[in-house]
């Protein structure tokens, strides 16, 4: 057997936002030992610590596990506590395994750092809310050589209910991140183009959902955010705006690497710039960017505001 799929293995999870937690919580329920680093406090830590988690203030002491989970928010904060030095303290045995967002060019520096440290590396970003992750009904995308990630299934098992190997580099999944979430940007738009659309003819936007998700969108990202932008329901925010302009941005970055045009990526940037350029919007969940699309229909109709518009 292997002897990660026995549950004594050591685990480190690097990272404590709303879907770091979550995976946490489903491996001591597990029955996983698991060691926890995080920049911050916050009561879901401390939570976590009361159900059997260790915290190490030393990202470095996070290294020495088995296997090393993390999910950081953007390139920078991966690059900053991922550093050649932290990265060389690692034991001989350790996975790393990178479930953040970044972009492939970082996804290339971080293959890079821990092959020179003969560290073990897959990247395994994920798809799925909070609440998704609580049900550990994630899916993984994975890349990175086969052999490591089959060696960490028993554990991917248990965060997410599929593993999908795209390549035998970390960019490959990486890259495969990168689109789904600009595939999920674009369909966030359509969603508040089509229900400001209904909502001008007097349909009720909830019902549009309902249909549209019956007939033709089954998908979580229709059912999810439709029914989300329908009602105005953009809090608590478990994906900021800012970071969905991050992911527009790391989409863009991607195609010019290609030399590529993504023709519609300028559009949607300006969708966000503006979400953000707006205090009462720029804290809640991307999806709220849809404010940006019906405010503009009700101005071109000469309509009264609604509170988000003011």
């Amino acid at each position: 057997m292997s002897p990660f799929g026995e549950i004594l293995t050591s685990i480190a999870y690097v990272g404590l936002g709303t879907m770091g937690i979550e995976m946490v919580r489903r491996l001591i329920a597990a029955g996983h030992p698991v060691t926890v680093w995080n920049r911050s406090d916050s009561a879901a830590i401390d939570e976590l610590l009361r159900s059997g988690a260790t915290r190490v203030t030393d990202i470095g002491d996070a290294m020495h596990a088995d296997v090393v989970f993390s999910m950081l928010s953007n390139d920078a904060a991966v690059a900053e506590q991922f550093t050649a030095d932290i990265i060389s303290q690692a034991s001989p045995s350790t996975i790393h395994v990178n479930m953040s967002t970044v972009s492939i060019a970082l996804a290339d520096v971080m293959e890079d750092a821990h092959k020179r440290a003969g560290v073990s590396y897959i990247a395994a970003p994920v798809l799925g809310r909070p609440h998704v992750a609580a049900s550990g009904q994630l899916n993984i995308v994975a890349g990175g050589a086969r052999e490591l990630i089959a060696t960490l299934e028993p554990i991917l098992k248990i965060l997410g209910k599929r593993t999908w190997i795209v390549g035998e580099r970390p960019r490959d999944a990486n890259l495969v991140k990168i689109a789904v979430n600009y595939n999920i940007i674009h369909a966030i738009q359509a969603l508040a183009e089509s229900i400001s659309l209904v909502e001008q003819g007097g349909v009720d936007g909830n019902q549009f959902v309902d249909i549209l998700t019956d007939v033709a969108f089954t998908g979580s990202a229709y059912t999810g955010y439709g029914a989300m932008i329908a009602e105005k329901r953009y809090s608590p925010a478990s994906f900021p705006v800012s970071l969905g302009l991050k992911d527009l941005s790391l989409a863009e970055q991607a195609a010019e690497s290609f030399e590529i045009s993504l023709p519609v990526a300028e559009v949607l940037r300006e969708v966000f710039e503006q979400a953000l350029a707006r205090p009462e919007l720029a804290s809640l969940d991307w999806s709220a960017v849809a404010e940006i699309t019906r405010g503009s229909v009700r101005r071109h109709a000469k309509l009264p505001k609604t509170p988000l518009e003011h």
